[in-house]
Protein backbone atom coordinates (compact mmCIF):
# COMPACT_ATOMS: atom_id res chain seq x y z
CA UNK A 1 0.00 0.00 0.00
CA UNK A 2 1.45 3.34 -1.01
CA UNK A 3 0.63 6.53 0.81
CA UNK A 4 -0.53 9.66 -0.93
CA UNK A 5 0.19 13.03 0.65
CA UNK A 6 -2.62 15.37 1.52
CA UNK A 7 -3.17 18.53 -0.46
CA UNK A 8 -4.17 21.99 0.67
CA UNK A 9 -5.88 23.79 -2.18
CA UNK A 10 -3.22 24.00 -4.89
CA UNK A 11 -0.46 22.87 -2.52
CA UNK A 12 0.78 19.29 -2.72
CA UNK A 13 3.14 17.47 -0.39
CA UNK A 14 6.64 18.18 -1.58
CA UNK A 15 7.73 14.66 -2.57
CA UNK A 16 4.63 14.09 -4.71
CA UNK A 17 3.97 17.22 -6.76
CA UNK A 18 3.48 16.69 -10.49
CA UNK A 19 5.70 18.55 -12.92
CA UNK A 20 4.57 21.14 -15.42
CA UNK A 21 6.45 23.16 -18.01
CA UNK A 22 7.11 26.91 -17.95
CA UNK A 23 9.81 29.54 -18.09
CA UNK A 24 11.48 30.86 -14.95
CA UNK A 25 12.00 34.43 -13.79
CA UNK A 26 14.43 35.40 -11.05
CA UNK A 27 14.72 38.52 -8.94
CA UNK A 28 17.07 38.21 -6.01
CA UNK A 29 17.74 41.69 -4.69
CA UNK A 30 14.23 43.14 -4.69
CA UNK A 31 12.84 43.72 -1.17
CA UNK A 32 9.67 41.89 -0.25
CA UNK A 33 7.54 45.00 0.06
CA UNK A 34 4.41 42.86 0.25
CA UNK A 35 5.48 41.27 3.52
CA UNK A 36 4.09 43.50 6.20
CA UNK A 37 3.61 40.89 8.88
CA UNK A 38 1.62 41.40 12.02
CA UNK A 39 2.57 39.23 14.98
CA UNK A 40 -0.18 37.82 17.17
CA UNK A 41 0.96 36.02 20.31
CA UNK A 42 -1.22 33.61 22.29
CA UNK A 43 -0.60 31.69 25.49
CA UNK A 44 1.38 32.33 28.64
CA UNK A 45 4.55 30.56 29.68
CA UNK A 46 4.92 28.97 33.10
CA UNK A 47 7.86 31.25 33.93
CA UNK A 48 8.36 34.64 32.30
CA UNK A 49 11.00 37.26 33.09
CA UNK A 50 9.32 40.62 33.77
CA UNK A 51 11.40 43.05 31.71
CA UNK A 52 10.86 46.81 31.52
CA UNK A 53 11.65 48.22 28.07
CA UNK A 54 11.98 51.99 27.73
CA UNK A 55 11.42 53.47 24.23
CA UNK A 56 14.82 54.37 22.83
CA UNK A 57 15.70 58.06 22.86
CA UNK A 58 15.18 59.74 19.46
CA UNK A 59 14.05 56.53 17.79
CA UNK A 60 11.14 58.43 16.25
CA UNK A 61 13.59 59.96 13.78
CA UNK A 62 14.77 56.52 12.59
CA UNK A 63 13.02 54.59 9.79
CA UNK A 64 12.53 51.50 12.00
CA UNK A 65 10.84 51.22 15.44
CA UNK A 66 13.81 49.58 17.13
CA UNK A 67 12.42 49.19 20.64
CA UNK A 68 9.12 47.84 19.28
CA UNK A 69 11.02 45.22 17.29
CA UNK A 70 12.99 44.22 20.38
CA UNK A 71 9.75 43.94 22.35
CA UNK A 72 8.07 41.77 19.70
CA UNK A 73 11.11 39.45 19.52
CA UNK A 74 11.27 38.90 23.26
CA UNK A 75 7.52 38.40 23.65
CA UNK A 76 7.47 35.91 20.76
CA UNK A 77 9.96 33.72 22.63
CA UNK A 78 7.40 33.17 25.39
CA UNK A 79 10.03 33.74 28.08
CA UNK A 80 9.49 37.44 28.74
CA UNK A 81 6.70 39.61 30.03
CA UNK A 82 7.63 43.03 28.67
CA UNK A 83 6.49 45.89 30.90
CA UNK A 84 6.06 49.58 30.23
CA UNK A 85 7.73 51.41 33.09
CA UNK A 86 9.50 54.66 33.81
CA UNK A 87 13.25 54.40 33.50
CA UNK A 88 16.38 56.19 32.33
CA UNK A 89 15.97 58.17 29.11
CA UNK A 90 18.83 56.29 27.47
CA UNK A 91 21.77 53.94 28.11
CA UNK A 92 23.72 56.60 29.99
CA UNK A 93 21.18 56.97 32.78
CA UNK A 94 20.72 55.10 36.05
CA UNK A 95 17.51 53.17 36.85
CA UNK A 96 15.49 53.83 39.99
CA UNK A 97 15.82 50.26 41.17
CA UNK A 98 13.44 50.45 44.14
CA UNK A 99 10.66 51.98 42.05
CA UNK A 100 11.14 49.38 39.32
CA UNK A 101 11.09 46.53 41.83
CA UNK A 102 7.79 47.87 43.17
CA UNK A 103 6.41 47.69 39.63
CA UNK A 104 7.42 44.05 39.35
CA UNK A 105 10.36 44.43 36.95
CA UNK A 106 13.34 42.08 37.24
CA UNK A 107 15.35 43.83 34.52
CA UNK A 108 15.23 46.98 32.41
CA UNK A 109 16.54 48.02 28.99
CA UNK A 110 17.06 51.55 27.69
CA UNK A 111 18.89 52.95 24.71
CA UNK A 112 19.21 55.61 22.05
CA UNK A 113 19.42 56.11 18.29
CA UNK A 114 21.56 58.87 16.78
CA UNK A 115 22.00 59.64 13.10
CA UNK A 116 25.66 60.03 12.20
CA UNK A 117 27.18 62.49 9.73
CA UNK A 118 27.71 59.76 7.13
CA UNK A 119 24.02 58.80 7.21
CA UNK A 120 24.38 55.72 9.36
CA UNK A 121 22.61 55.28 12.70
CA UNK A 122 24.35 54.73 16.03
CA UNK A 123 22.17 52.33 18.03
CA UNK A 124 23.06 51.90 21.71
CA UNK A 125 21.48 50.01 24.57
CA UNK A 126 22.15 48.92 28.13
CA UNK A 127 20.62 46.19 30.31
CA UNK A 128 20.29 46.38 34.09
CA UNK A 129 19.46 43.70 36.67
CA UNK A 130 16.79 45.38 38.80
CA UNK A 131 16.72 42.68 41.49
CA UNK A 132 20.47 42.91 42.16
CA UNK A 133 20.79 46.57 41.25
CA UNK A 134 23.57 45.82 38.75
CA UNK A 135 24.64 47.05 35.33
CA UNK A 136 24.62 44.01 32.99
CA UNK A 137 26.36 45.78 30.12
CA UNK A 138 25.34 46.90 26.67
CA UNK A 139 26.62 47.52 23.19
CA UNK A 140 26.51 49.93 20.27
CA UNK A 141 25.98 49.33 16.54
CA UNK A 142 26.74 51.82 13.75
CA UNK A 143 24.57 50.63 10.87
CA UNK A 144 23.02 51.93 7.65
CA UNK A 145 19.27 52.46 7.69
CA UNK A 146 18.77 49.14 5.88
CA UNK A 147 20.32 47.28 8.83
CA UNK A 148 18.32 48.86 11.64
CA UNK A 149 16.01 45.84 11.83
CA UNK A 150 19.02 43.54 12.09
CA UNK A 151 20.49 45.73 14.85
CA UNK A 152 17.20 45.45 16.77
CA UNK A 153 17.21 41.67 16.40
CA UNK A 154 20.83 41.48 17.58
CA UNK A 155 19.99 43.53 20.66
CA UNK A 156 17.06 41.20 21.40
CA UNK A 157 19.41 38.24 20.99
CA UNK A 158 21.91 39.75 23.42
CA UNK A 159 19.20 40.43 26.02
CA UNK A 160 17.76 36.94 25.57
CA UNK A 161 21.15 35.28 26.02
CA UNK A 162 22.13 37.44 28.99
CA UNK A 163 18.92 36.67 30.87
CA UNK A 164 18.33 33.03 29.88
CA UNK A 165 21.79 31.63 29.15
CA UNK A 166 20.62 30.38 25.73
CA UNK A 167 21.59 31.89 22.40
CA UNK A 168 18.89 34.02 20.78
CA UNK A 169 17.58 33.41 17.27
CA UNK A 170 15.96 36.74 16.41
CA UNK A 171 18.77 37.76 14.03
CA UNK A 172 18.51 34.50 12.09
CA UNK A 173 16.51 34.04 8.89
CA UNK A 174 13.74 31.83 7.58
CA UNK A 175 12.96 30.72 4.05
CA UNK A 176 9.54 29.73 2.77
CA UNK A 177 7.44 29.44 -0.38
CA UNK A 178 4.52 31.65 -1.36
CA UNK A 179 1.96 31.36 -4.13
CA UNK A 180 -0.09 34.25 -5.44
CA UNK A 181 -0.87 36.03 -8.67
CA UNK A 182 -0.07 32.92 -10.65
CA UNK A 183 3.52 32.77 -9.39
CA UNK A 184 5.49 30.81 -6.85
CA UNK A 185 8.24 32.58 -4.91
CA UNK A 186 11.07 31.45 -2.66
CA UNK A 187 11.47 34.12 0.01
CA UNK A 188 14.14 34.77 2.62
CA UNK A 189 13.20 36.98 5.58
CA UNK A 190 14.13 37.78 9.14
CA UNK A 191 12.93 35.29 11.72
CA UNK A 192 9.86 37.44 12.35
CA UNK A 193 8.82 37.12 8.70
CA UNK A 194 9.69 40.66 7.65
CA UNK A 195 12.60 42.52 6.08
CA UNK A 196 13.23 39.98 3.38
CA UNK A 197 14.01 39.41 -0.24
CA UNK A 198 12.69 37.29 -3.07
CA UNK A 199 15.28 34.68 -3.99
CA UNK A 200 13.40 33.13 -6.89
CA UNK A 201 10.06 33.43 -8.71
CA UNK A 202 8.47 31.04 -11.17
CA UNK A 203 5.07 30.29 -12.70
CA UNK A 204 5.79 26.65 -11.87
CA UNK A 205 6.01 25.12 -8.39
CA UNK A 206 9.01 25.62 -6.11
CA UNK A 207 9.09 23.29 -3.10
CA UNK A 208 11.27 21.85 -0.33
CA UNK A 209 13.68 24.67 0.60
CA UNK A 210 16.62 23.57 2.78
CA UNK A 211 19.40 25.69 4.31
CA UNK A 212 23.08 24.84 4.17
CA UNK A 213 24.69 24.70 7.64
CA UNK A 214 26.53 28.00 7.07
CA UNK A 215 23.45 29.81 5.73
CA UNK A 216 25.18 30.69 2.47
CA UNK A 217 23.09 28.41 0.25
CA UNK A 218 19.57 27.12 -0.16
CA UNK A 219 18.65 23.87 -1.84
CA UNK A 220 15.17 23.50 -3.29
CA UNK A 221 13.12 21.71 -5.92
CA UNK A 222 11.91 23.55 -9.02
CA UNK A 223 9.57 22.30 -11.75
CA UNK A 224 10.62 24.93 -14.32
CA UNK A 225 12.01 22.37 -16.78
CA UNK A 226 8.96 20.13 -16.78
CA UNK A 227 10.06 17.80 -13.97
CA UNK A 228 11.24 17.95 -10.37
CA UNK A 229 14.93 18.98 -10.26
CA UNK A 230 17.01 19.82 -7.18
CA UNK A 231 18.92 23.12 -7.31
CA UNK A 232 21.39 24.85 -4.98
CA UNK A 233 21.41 28.66 -4.88
CA UNK A 234 23.74 31.12 -3.17
CA UNK A 235 21.79 33.40 -0.84
CA UNK A 236 24.02 36.44 -1.37
CA UNK A 237 24.34 36.44 -5.16
CA UNK A 238 21.44 34.37 -6.46
CA UNK A 239 23.80 32.19 -8.50
CA UNK A 240 22.53 28.63 -8.73
CA UNK A 241 23.33 25.24 -10.15
CA UNK A 242 21.58 21.91 -10.66
CA UNK A 243 22.38 19.32 -8.00
CA UNK A 244 20.16 16.40 -9.05
CA UNK A 245 18.51 15.96 -12.44
CA UNK A 246 18.21 12.23 -12.84
CA UNK A 247 15.61 10.20 -14.68
CA UNK A 248 12.32 10.41 -12.84
CA UNK A 249 11.69 12.70 -9.88
CA UNK A 250 14.37 14.47 -7.82
CA UNK A 251 13.07 15.84 -4.53
CA UNK A 252 13.31 16.56 -0.79
CA UNK A 253 16.92 17.84 -0.41
CA UNK A 254 18.54 18.04 3.04
CA UNK A 255 22.08 19.23 3.80
CA UNK A 256 24.32 17.15 6.02
CA UNK A 257 25.49 18.91 9.22
CA UNK A 258 28.99 19.43 7.74
CA UNK A 259 27.56 20.75 4.47
CA UNK A 260 29.59 18.32 2.33
CA UNK A 261 26.69 16.32 0.97
CA UNK A 262 22.92 16.27 0.72
CA UNK A 263 20.28 13.60 1.12
CA UNK A 264 17.77 13.57 -1.74
CA UNK A 265 14.85 11.42 -2.81
CA UNK A 266 15.22 9.99 -6.33
CA UNK A 267 13.01 7.72 -8.43
CA UNK A 268 15.75 7.00 -10.97
CA UNK A 269 15.28 3.22 -10.62
CA UNK A 270 11.51 3.28 -10.37
CA UNK A 271 10.46 3.69 -6.73
CA UNK A 272 11.33 6.67 -4.55
CA UNK A 273 14.45 5.98 -2.50
CA UNK A 274 16.90 8.11 -0.52
CA UNK A 275 20.41 8.82 -1.80
CA UNK A 276 23.40 10.83 -0.64
CA UNK A 277 25.11 13.14 -3.12
CA UNK A 278 28.08 15.47 -2.78
CA UNK A 279 27.28 19.19 -2.75
CA UNK A 280 29.02 19.37 -6.15
CA UNK A 281 26.61 16.75 -7.54
CA UNK A 282 29.07 13.87 -7.47
CA UNK A 283 29.52 10.68 -5.43
CA UNK A 284 25.90 9.54 -5.63
CA UNK A 285 25.17 6.71 -3.19
CA UNK A 286 21.89 4.95 -2.40
CA UNK A 287 21.04 4.72 1.30
CA UNK A 288 17.61 3.06 1.58
CA UNK A 289 16.93 -0.31 -0.03
CA UNK A 290 13.21 -1.00 0.03
CA UNK A 291 10.28 -1.59 -2.30
CA UNK A 292 8.34 1.15 -0.50
CA UNK A 293 8.27 4.92 -0.89
CA UNK A 294 11.12 6.41 1.18
CA UNK A 295 11.25 10.21 1.26
CA UNK A 296 11.64 13.41 3.31
CA UNK A 297 15.11 12.68 4.76
CA UNK A 298 16.42 14.69 7.70
CA UNK A 299 19.93 14.30 9.18
CA UNK A 300 20.62 13.75 12.85
CA UNK A 301 22.83 16.53 14.28
CA UNK A 302 25.90 14.25 14.26
CA UNK A 303 25.31 13.34 10.62
CA UNK A 304 25.41 9.61 11.35
CA UNK A 305 21.71 8.90 10.88
CA UNK A 306 18.84 9.84 8.61
CA UNK A 307 15.23 10.17 9.70
CA UNK A 308 12.77 9.69 6.84
CA UNK A 309 9.20 8.77 5.93
CA UNK A 310 8.36 5.35 4.53
CA UNK A 311 5.19 3.35 3.92
CA UNK A 312 7.07 0.04 4.16
CA UNK A 313 4.86 -0.96 7.09
CA UNK A 314 1.62 -0.21 5.25
CA UNK A 315 1.17 3.43 6.25
CA UNK A 316 3.51 6.42 6.29
CA UNK A 317 5.68 6.39 9.41
CA UNK A 318 9.03 7.87 10.41
CA UNK A 319 12.10 5.64 10.43
CA UNK A 320 15.77 6.06 11.31
CA UNK A 321 18.70 4.53 9.47
CA UNK A 322 22.47 4.96 9.56
CA UNK A 323 23.85 7.01 6.68
CA UNK A 324 26.30 4.17 6.10
CA UNK A 325 23.36 1.89 5.26
CA UNK A 326 21.90 -1.17 6.96
CA UNK A 327 18.47 -1.71 8.43
CA UNK A 328 15.96 0.98 9.39
CA UNK A 329 14.26 1.29 12.76
CA UNK A 330 10.72 2.59 13.07
CA UNK A 331 10.47 5.71 15.26
CA UNK A 332 6.76 6.65 15.30
CA UNK A 333 4.11 4.21 16.49
CA UNK A 334 1.23 6.44 17.59
CA UNK A 335 -1.20 7.14 14.75
CA UNK A 336 -1.29 5.64 11.25
CA UNK A 337 0.02 8.66 9.30
CA UNK A 338 3.17 10.48 10.43
CA UNK A 339 5.26 12.57 8.02
CA UNK A 340 7.67 15.55 7.72
CA UNK A 341 10.33 14.74 10.34
CA UNK A 342 12.54 17.49 11.79
CA UNK A 343 15.20 16.93 14.44
CA UNK A 344 16.11 19.43 17.16
CA UNK A 345 19.69 20.76 17.16
CA UNK A 346 20.51 18.70 20.27
CA UNK A 347 19.10 15.54 18.68
CA UNK A 348 16.68 14.92 21.55
CA UNK A 349 13.34 15.94 20.03
CA UNK A 350 11.53 14.93 16.85
CA UNK A 351 8.92 17.23 15.33
CA UNK A 352 6.55 15.82 12.72
CA UNK A 353 3.04 16.07 11.31
CA UNK A 354 0.41 13.52 12.32
CA UNK A 355 -2.97 12.95 10.74
CA UNK A 356 -5.63 12.87 13.41
CA UNK A 357 -8.95 12.02 11.78
CA UNK A 358 -9.27 14.65 9.08
CA UNK A 359 -6.78 17.04 10.71
CA UNK A 360 -3.02 17.35 10.25
CA UNK A 361 -1.25 18.59 13.39
CA UNK A 362 2.35 19.27 14.43
CA UNK A 363 3.65 16.92 17.12
CA UNK A 364 6.83 16.72 19.15
CA UNK A 365 8.35 13.53 20.51
CA UNK A 366 11.02 12.93 23.13
CA UNK A 367 13.27 10.50 21.27
CA UNK A 368 14.58 8.97 24.48
CA UNK A 369 11.16 8.04 25.86
CA UNK A 370 8.97 7.98 22.76
CA UNK A 371 6.52 10.30 24.52
CA UNK A 372 4.71 12.48 21.97
CA UNK A 373 2.42 15.48 22.31
CA UNK A 374 0.36 17.64 19.99
CA UNK A 375 1.60 21.22 20.04
CA UNK A 376 -0.78 22.85 17.56
CA UNK A 377 -4.41 23.82 17.92
CA UNK A 378 -4.95 24.08 14.17
CA UNK A 379 -5.87 21.32 11.73
CA UNK A 380 -3.95 21.87 8.51
CA UNK A 381 -0.29 22.01 9.61
CA UNK A 382 2.80 21.15 7.61
CA UNK A 383 6.59 21.39 7.48
CA UNK A 384 7.79 21.91 11.07
CA UNK A 385 11.33 23.29 11.41
CA UNK A 386 13.38 23.95 14.56
CA UNK A 387 15.01 27.26 15.42
CA UNK A 388 18.80 26.85 15.63
CA UNK A 389 18.70 27.12 19.45
CA UNK A 390 16.08 24.37 19.59
CA UNK A 391 13.63 26.45 21.63
CA UNK A 392 11.01 27.23 18.97
CA UNK A 393 9.41 25.50 16.00
CA UNK A 394 8.05 27.21 12.90
CA UNK A 395 5.43 25.59 10.69
CA UNK A 396 2.82 26.47 8.07
CA UNK A 397 -0.88 26.13 8.73
CA UNK A 398 -4.27 27.51 7.84
CA UNK A 399 -6.23 29.82 10.12
CA UNK A 400 -9.71 31.05 9.19
CA UNK A 401 -9.17 29.95 5.62
CA UNK A 402 -5.84 31.76 5.20
CA UNK A 403 -2.31 30.39 4.95
CA UNK A 404 -0.07 31.59 7.80
CA UNK A 405 3.24 30.88 9.46
CA UNK A 406 3.18 29.94 13.12
CA UNK A 407 5.94 29.68 15.69
CA UNK A 408 5.50 27.67 18.85
CA UNK A 409 7.42 26.68 21.92
CA UNK A 410 8.15 22.95 22.08
CA UNK A 411 5.31 22.38 24.55
CA UNK A 412 2.84 24.35 22.42
CA UNK A 413 2.04 26.81 25.21
CA UNK A 414 3.24 29.96 23.45
CA UNK A 415 2.36 30.55 19.81
CA UNK A 416 2.97 33.49 17.49
CA UNK A 417 1.03 33.87 14.29
CA UNK A 418 2.67 35.73 11.43
CA UNK A 419 -0.10 37.10 9.24
CA UNK A 420 -0.04 38.19 5.61
CA UNK A 421 -2.71 39.23 3.17
CA UNK A 422 -3.44 37.59 -0.15
CA UNK A 423 -0.64 35.02 -0.54
CA UNK A 424 -0.54 31.34 0.34
CA UNK A 425 2.47 30.44 2.50
CA UNK A 426 4.07 27.02 2.69
CA UNK A 427 7.12 25.03 3.78
CA UNK A 428 9.00 27.32 6.16
CA UNK A 429 12.52 26.32 7.15
CA UNK A 430 14.53 28.06 9.87
CA UNK A 431 18.07 29.04 8.95
CA UNK A 432 21.23 28.60 11.03
CA UNK A 433 22.92 31.13 13.29
CA UNK A 434 24.74 33.86 11.39
CA UNK A 435 23.73 35.80 8.28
Amino acid sequence: MQFQPKTTGMWHRRAWMQASTAALATSFSAPAAWAQFKVEISGVGATQVPLALVPFRDEGSAPQPVSALIRADLERSGLFKVLTAAGPTDESGLPAYAALRSQGADAIVAGSITRLADGRYDVRYKLWDVVKGQDMGGQSYAVPAADLRLAAHKIADAIYERLTGDKGVFATRIAYITKGGGKYALRITDADGEGGQVALTSPEPIISPAWSPDGRELAYVSFELGKAIVWIQETSTGQRRQLANYKGSNSAPAFSPDGRELAVTLSRTGGSQIYLVGRDGGNLRRVTQSLAIDTEPAFSPDGKSLYFVSDRGGSPQIYRQATSGGGADRVTFSGNYNISPAISPDGKTLAFVQRQGGAFRVMTMDLATGQAQTISDTSDDESPSFAPNGRLIIYATRVQGREVLMTSTLDGKIKSRLLTSGLDIREPVWGPFGR
